[in-house]
């Protein structure tokens, strides 16, 4: 394999791509296969800050880690001077380290604070820390101060000063009173950056004797009192009302230094009745609204993160309703040493060139220094190979045994930075450290990065073959990174296989296999939609999903972004959630996840839940605006616009729309920039240079868009060199001799800067000729003159601005003008097919002579006359183009029996050429036209005459006439037909032995050798006085004529009613139709065009609907069509058109009217179906079982007399009692208000009196029924007072089918 890839290399065949030098950013890997026996100079890992403040409490540790090979050892010196860890028995160097554990317990702090310097050394150089500055936490106490009272007047200003000790770090301040209560702080009392606290004016509310400072110590946790102060507030000479001054700073300016990357606080505190507010602004810019931010009640700024921009003039404004008072800040930002390029670590061979940068910035401007193994430059062994020059170290010519180990140390007077880079000196062979046979996947239309980490000195070359056999070129879809990983920028299918990386260096080759495989990308094809269902209802949600075979999915959904609730009524299928019986709780959005090993994709929808009642319409309206809108992460070409939505109005919002106004190119014009989903509240926009743009945003539910928000502020884009050159190139002659190149311009948002122009570039093409350049402006296109006759160019234009060039444009092929063809096409030779149709041919120009686009011939022929006529009579010219190269063509529409003259011209963009020499041709006999009239004279009982003329077009010579004629009875029966003959000469005929008083009707036709021509009909009665003659009918088109009198029904039902228009062209002939069944029609013409682009269209008659269109082969000759699916006993008008590409109708036939016929009824009487009688039996006989029933039901409870009841028990007092209630018998009291046994109850439970079945009153004389003391009745009764059944007793009705049905209740 060694061998092979050597010839492969050697040979030149394959272009090999190398890797740069990588000369500052190598680094020594740390696998330890690599590792071993591998020298490096040590590298600080780790270390303890700069600035080290330690608590006196605990012991002090300080940081020193470093890695090399071999392991290196540490020192360390304090204060500039070695440092002795081993005489110190309280200090510890960790094994393997140079951390120090220092233990102070039983000692000072302070012994051991100064400036700690650590150094790692092993044999190939030397690594230094950074100065350490190890100081003791100090909370010294406050000093003991006597504090009389303060007496101020009400309204007058007031500064209590807190003046705390100076600790380290500085304290926390921070005002109380003796509760422990923070004192309530507003515009009017509040405490200054330096801890004091101020009144603006004070209140007799501000008399307190417990003021107290207190000052927090952070490190020790420690907090010092201040002595309580005390204020009186006295009213004897109250301060009046007053303009704002300031209390802080004083004067009307002051000057204030900021460290770049610190954080900036400019105060203003001011003082007046009544109390001033405070606002801020910045005299010579905006402020930084990403990182600003007001505290104190607006009386102090804070800026974070400060840059050399926020530098200027900050001016600050009291204000109250007497006036104003500014003061303005001059900020001075300044900076201490940052890095803008870290040396890096160098690893060369033997004899390379490499260089270390050390470039930083600061101001001052910081002064660097460069040291050598700890020893700066000049003080260590001079070195012949390296050569400083300020912030570089150019390293020449390196040889073996040279590794060291460079400082580089940068300072001014507010800080210093110290980096460490070592120079190592290798010679080694190339090792691949990626893993073998790796395998990578990834999803189609994504990036795919093959790993090829390698190592070697010399630094070895990459190159990647793929199937062992191509050698894979830095270029698209390819890219090599300098890490030797390969890019595929859109992986596809065809990207799998196998790759072969090589890393190879003067010292040695080494090779890797890697393999690709891309999947299909992961797709939810029916996402779920936005549900709203009634309470204990189904929900089902749908998320079908398409994915790579080869990958397994898993499908999750979520609620509410977290797992579905664990209840049963919740069913997960394959592609769907289903939720059963949902209730108020199941609102919220589900998910539906699918997962692969590679890929996921999601979709979500809400769920609604509604009332099952009826409840009020929920209205649904547009979204409200959204609001607030704010630009943040401001950058070059992008910025970050948040915003806050508006009310939805009962429909979620489905997205928002971000527009933008650029107010330098087209102010008041508003262009969609970026849409975001209705979930989102953020969106990254990618920006144009050279605009200034206004942002807004609108608000999408179903019901509609939102009102726009309000425009954020104003953002103006750097200009830049064009990204984009002018589009839609083109390159057409107007003239013979010119070339007009134009192009689409730019817009002012493209055009990225001033002074827009555009680079024209253009060559004849296939010809050694340098580009022509022009430079225009304002213009879209641009004229070269002189240029040869219809020759192809190639044209390239380019956007330029003052900034700079766009992108290297693409050439486009042009052509210059075009001029009329030269020649006439020759051999024009002409086929007769028959007396209609011609086949015409010729030679086809050459192309030099069309001079321009061939575009196609026209051929040009007209009618000299007939051959019966010796005298010309021309005919309107006819013209038929055949487009393209064609060398033949077809003439239709052609009269038989005809001299013809013919002459072809071919055709280009210009114009059309010379004719060629005219060609004349002849046609052959045709069937003749109709005869010109038919009339019938001489009317007599048994004879009459028939006259008539010949044919308009004879297409031939006449051979004769023929007559048919048959009787029509009254029921409109043909009788038998009868069949002359007569010459050509004739033209007049008198038939006798007709039939008395019958009607006859006539066919007449012409012929010639060909055949007969057209039939045109007459009829006539042989009773004169009927007199009913009619006018003929004659079809010129095809020769059939359709009767005015009704024919037999046979007849009618062959031939479909159809009437036809004249057509627009003379491509088709001979069309006619028929109907198939009752859902179809067949359509049959001839066709002779040389388009074939042939449709058959459709539409129901006297419908404004669209034709309908289908398409056919459109070859030459007969055809038919089959139009299927047409509705049964409906009209359609059907034609047969052909159509341009540009779908204009160039050539239609006449326009048929077909009626097909209704379709028969399939219906079945129900009423004469068998089963259907029976049926109906069986319910009626069911009905009068159940009549019976209820009859004889109602018998057994109807009314009975009472005497009978009493006959049957004498004596009521000995009847038996009822075991469930304690009743008597069958009787009850009338105050039970239950029924008698068969009675019927009322639906309400109740009998009433004079509505029971059973109501003794029915019995008595009086119609008043009253009892005695002892209860018993009062009255005369009888058996002989029973009313009639009908008079009293409801029940006796006769029974419907609902009281039959309460009597089973």
């Amino acid at each position: 394999m060694d061998r092979k890839w050597k010839w492969v290399l050697s040979s030149g065949a394959l272009l090999v791509i190398f890797l740069g030098r990588m000369t500052t950013a190598l680094e020594v890997p740390l696998d330890p296969k690599v590792l071993e026996g591998l020298p490096q100079p040590p590298t600080i890992t780790h270390q303890s800050p700069k600035d080290f403040i330690i608590d006196p409490r605990e012991n002090i540790l300080i940081y020193c880690e470093a890695k090399g090979k071999p392991h290196p050892s540490f020192s360390w010196t304090r204060n500039g001077t070695h440092f002795d860890v081993e005489k110190d028995s309280k200090v510890l160097m960790k094994p393997s380290s140079g951390t120090l554990v220092i233990d102070i317990s039983g000692e000072k702090a302070e012994a051991y604070e100064g400036i700690y310097q650590c150094t790692a050394r092993n044999e190939h150089g030397t690594a230094v820390s950074n100065n350490i500055i190890i100081r003791q936490s100090r909370s010294p106490l406050w000093s003991k101060e006597r504090k009389e009272a303060i007496m101020v007047q009400v309204g007058v200003s007031l500064v209590l000063q807190c003046r705390p000790p100076a600790g380290l770090p500085p304290p926390i301040i921070f005002w109380m009173d003796n509760n422990f209560q923070r004192l309530p702080q507003n515009t009017r009392v509040s405490q200054a950056l330096n801890g004091d606290l101020y009144f603006s004016n004070v209140l007799l509310d501000d008399t307190r004797n417990d003021y107290i400072c207190y000052a927090r110590f952070p490190h020790t946790q420690t907090i010092q009192q201040k002595q309580p102060i005390t204020v009186k507030v006295l009213d004897n000479s109250p301060s009046g009302e007053r303009r704002p001054s300031f209390m802080a700073p004083l004067g009307r300016s002051s000057t204030q230094m900021a460290l770049r990357g610190g954080v900036l606080e400019l105060e203003c505190i001011a003082e007046g009745l009544p109390t001033p507010e405070v606002s801020w602004y910045k005299e010579s810019g905006d402020l930084p609204s990403s990182r600003m931010s007001f505290h104190n009640f607006q009386k102090t700024l804070k800026i974070a993160d400060v840059m050399e921009a926020d530098a200027g003039d900050y001016r600050c404004t009291a204000k109250n309703s007497l006036g104003s008072a500014h003061h303005t800040i001059k900020v001075n930002v300044k900076a201490a040493p940052f890095w803008i390029s870290a040396p890096r670590n160098l690893i060369l061979a033997p004899k390379e060139t490499g260089i270390l940068t050390c470039r930083v910035s600061g101001d001052p401007k910081p002064q660097i220094v460069w040291s050598v193994n700890g020893v700066p430059v000049e003080d260590s062994p001079k070195d012949m190979s390296r050569k400083v020059e300020d912030d570089t170290v150019i390293l020449s010519d390196v040889q073996t045994g040279s590794s060291a180990v460079y400082q580089c140390n940068a300072s001014n007077e507010f800080g210093y930075l110290l980096a460490n880079a070592f120079v190592n000196v290798l010679a080694e062979a190339p090792r691949v450290l990626t893993p073998p046979n790796n395998v990578y996947q990834v999803i189609t239309n994504n990036p795919a990065f093959l790993d090829c980490a390698s190592f070697g000195s010399p630094i070895p070359t990459i190159t990647w073959f793929k199937d062992s056999q191509t050698s894979i070129l830095n270029k698209d879809p390819y890219v090599i990174h300098n890490n030797g990983t390969l890019e595929i920028n859109v992986a596809q299918s065809l990207n799998s296989g196998k790759y072969t990386c090589i890393a190879s260096n003067n010292l040695g080759t080494k090779e890797n296999h890697v393999y690709l495989e891309v999947k299909e990308p992961t797709r939810i094809l029916a996402q779920p939609e936005y549900m709203v269902v009634q309470r204990n209802r189904k929900a089902v949600f749908e998320c079908k999903v398409k994915h790579d075979p080869t990958l397994i999915p898993t499908m999750n959904w979520l609620k509410d972004n977290g797992e579905l609730p664990d209840d049963e009524r919740f069913l997960v299928d394959t592609d769907s959630l289903t939720i059963n019986d949902v209730t108020e709780e199941d609102e919220g959005t589900y998910t539906c996840v699918m997962n692969t090993t590679l890929d996921q994709d999601s979709a979500s929808a809400m769920l609604t839940v509604v009332e099952a009642t009826p409840t009020p319409a929920i209205v649904y309206e547009e979204p409200d605006p959204p609001t607030d809108l704010e630009l943040t992460d401001q950058r070059e070409r992008s910025v970050q616009l948040t915003w806050i939505p508006g009310d939805e109005h009962n429909s979620p919002t489905q997205k928002f729309l971000v527009q933008y106004e650029d107010l330098l190119h087209q102010a008041g014009v508003w262009h969609n920039l970026t849409e975001e989903e209705g979930t989102k509240t953020t969106a990254h926009l990618d920006l144009s240079p050279y605009a200034y743009y206004s942002f807004r945003v609108l608000a999408l539910n179903h019901v509609g868009y939102s009102q726009p928000s309000q425009p954020s502020r104003q953002y103006r884009t750097n200009p830049a060199a064009p990204d984009v050159n002018p589009t839609d190139v083109q390159g057409v002659g107007t003239e013979h001799n010119n070339l007009v190149i134009s192009w689409k311009e730019l817009t002012g948002l493209q055009s990225n800067g001033p002074g827009l122009q555009y680079k024209v570039n253009w060559r004849q093409k296939d010809v050694e000729e340098d580009w022509s350049s022009e430079t225009v402006a304002n213009a879209s296109k641009y004229v070269v003159s002189g240029t040869p006759t219809f020759v192809p160019y190639e044209v390239k234009v380019q956007a330029v601005n003052e900034y700079g060039n766009g992108p290297a444009p693409e050439a486009v092929v042009g052509y210059s003008g075009e001029d009329v063809p030269m020649s006439a096409p020759e051999s024009v030779q002409v086929l007769v097919q028959n007396g209609t149709l011609a086949e015409v041919h010729w030679e086809p120009v050459l192309t030099s002579m069309v001079r321009g686009r061939l575009q196609g011939y026209k051929v040009s022929y007209w009618r000299e006359r007939s051959l019966h006529q010796a005298e010309a009579q021309q005919e309107e010219q006819q013209v038929l183009a055949f487009s393209g190269n064609r060398t033949d063509g077809r003439l239709p529409g052609l009269k038989p029996y005809s001299l013809y003259t013919l002459n072809i011209r071919v055709v280009n963009g210009k114009g059309e050429g010379p004719p060629s020499p005219n060609h004349n041709f002849e046609t052959p006999e045709g069937v003749p036209g109709p005869p010109s009239f038919l009339r019938i004279k001489n009317t007599n009982m048994d004879s009459l005459t028939l006259e008539w003329g010949p044919p308009q077009d004879n297409n031939g010579r006449l051979t004769g006439y023929t007559l048919k004629y048959q009787p029509v009875n009254n029921s409109n029966e043909l009788g038998p037909v009868e069949e002359m003959t007569f010459p050509a000469n004739e033209t007049t005929i008198t038939l006798a032995d007709l039939k008395y008083s019958t009607r006859y009707k006539f066919y007449f036709n012409a012929k010639t050798i060909k055949g007969s021509g057209p039939t045109i009909t007459e009829e006539a009665i042989t009773i004169m006085d009927e007199a009913f003659i009619q006018q003929p009918i004659v079809d010129v088109v095809k020769g059939y004529t359709e009767p005015h009198l009704p024919i037999s029904p046979i007849t009618q039902s062959l031939r479909p009613q159809f009437h036809k228009v004249h057509p627009i062209g003379s491509a088709f002939t001979n069309v006619n139709s028929s109907v198939v069944g009752e859902e179809g029609a067949v359509i049959s013409w001839e066709y002779f065009g040389p388009d074939k682009n042939v449709y058959v269209e459709y539409i129901v008659e006297n419908s404004k609907e669209d034709w309908t269109k289908e398409f056919v082969n459109g070859s030459s000759g007969s055809q038919t069509y089959l139009i299927k699916g047409l509705k049964p006993g409906t009209s359609y008008r059907v034609r047969v058109v052909v159509k341009d590409h540009s779908e204009a109708t160039i050539h239609s036939t006449e326009e048929l009217v077909i009626t097909l016929p209704a379709m028969k009824s399939n219906q079945v009487d129900l009423a004469t179906q068998g089963w259907f009688i029976g049926l109906m039996c069986a319910i009626a006989l069911l009905i009068l079982v159940l009549l019976i029933i209820c009859f004889i039901k109602r018998n057994k409870g109807g009314k009975y007399p009472v005497k009978e009841k009493e006959d049957a028990h004498q004596d009521p007092e000995i009847q038996p009692m009822k075991d469930d209630d304690g009743t008597f018998g069958e009787y009850s009291d009338t105050e039970d208000h239950k029924p008698l046994k068969g009675s019927r109850t009322p639906s309400n439970g109740t009998v009433k009196r004079d509505d029971s079945d059973d109501s003794l009153v029915d019995y008595g004389e009086g119609g008043d029924g009253q009892f005695n003391e002892d209860g018993s009745f009062i009255g005369q009764y009888s058996g002989k007072k029973e009313k009639d059944t009908h008079e009293g007793n409801e029940s006796s009705e006769a029974p419907s089918p609902v009281n039959a049905m309460n009597s089973f209740v």
